[in-house]
């Protein structure tokens, strides 16, 4: 059961956590509403007063991010956490876009750099040539990632087409998955669990079930907890549609009833 005790709140990244990744010049940016407006894709921002759109929206983005943060610290004392949020890949150390202001992601496997040198394992450009990260990307090659050369630092490809269903899926993360931690071995896996998979999804183009959402986040669990015992975290990044959390809710309570995960 999920009750208050078992949900942990993150606090607010600071501007001095996010220096960590960002440039002084990309956050000073992010002081101008039309500027946030072209990050988040939502062109009506720009018409707000920008203390509102740090307020109300960059806020939220920031204890998003630092759930991510602090979901690295409990997957290190505990084996897994979850952040219901945050996942923000679209976004790197220069550059925001696709809803993404923030890169929690790799302020996530910096931070695990920083106080725990010995582990590591996970964004694309911010990553291009750090051997100590493998990056394993499923993604409709027909969409993502235009960014070429960010593609370029992605270690294991797993391109689909539009309309790809749960079998074809489920089996080519299954060989993949497989493949990958065998060929690097991690220490920490970072697994971000977008939604935006599912049928229906107006960005994604796939057509994956609720039901092959919670098969693909078991086989990530198993994969990581049971067969090698590794620490993972994972964040639930994109999905627009308004059944996307009911999804998500029931993958996670599959993860707690297969005793993947537990409260304790």
């Amino acid at each position: 059961m999920i009750i208050n005790e078992t949900i942990v709140s993150p606090n607010e990244v600071t501007r001095e956590d996010l220096l960590v990744v960002h440039t002084k010049r990309y956050l000073s940016s992010l002081q101008w509403s039309a500027r946030v407006a072209f990050v988040l894709e939502i062109p009506s921002v720009a018409l707000l007063p920008n203390f509102i759109v740090q307020w109300r929206v960059l806020r939220q983005l920031r204890y998003h991010t630092g759930g991510t943060v602090l979901a690295g610290k409990l997957a290190l004392e505990r084996g897994w956490s979850i952040n219901v949020g945050g996942g923000f890949h679209h976004c790197s150390s220069d550059h925001g876009g696709g809803f993404c202001a923030y890169a929690d992601l790799t302020l996530l496997i910096k931070n695990l750099f920083m106080y725990y040198p010995d582990r590591g394992n996970g964004h694309e450009r911010d990553f291009m040539n750090d051997e100590r990260v493998f990056i394993m990307d499923m993604y409709n090659r027909l969409i993502y990632p235009r960014d070429h050369q960010a593609k370029n630092a992605i270690r294991c490809k797993i391109e689909l087409k539009h309309h790809t269903n749960d079998k074809t899926y489920l089996r080519l993360l299954h060989i993949n998955l497989e493949k990958s931690l065998n060929e690097f071995q991690p220490d920490f896996v970072v697994y971000n669990a977008g939604t935006d998979i599912l049928q229906g999804d107006p960005f994604g183009n796939l057509n994956i079930t609720p039901e092959g959402v919670i098969i693909r986040d078991e086989i990530v669990f198993t994969k990581c907890i049971r067969e090698r015992n590794i620490p993972i975290v994972m964040c639930t990044s994109g999905g627009y549609q308004q059944t996307n959390a009911r999804v998500i809710a029931d993958s996670i309570l599959n993860l707690y009833t297969k005793k993947l995960i537990s409260w304790q």
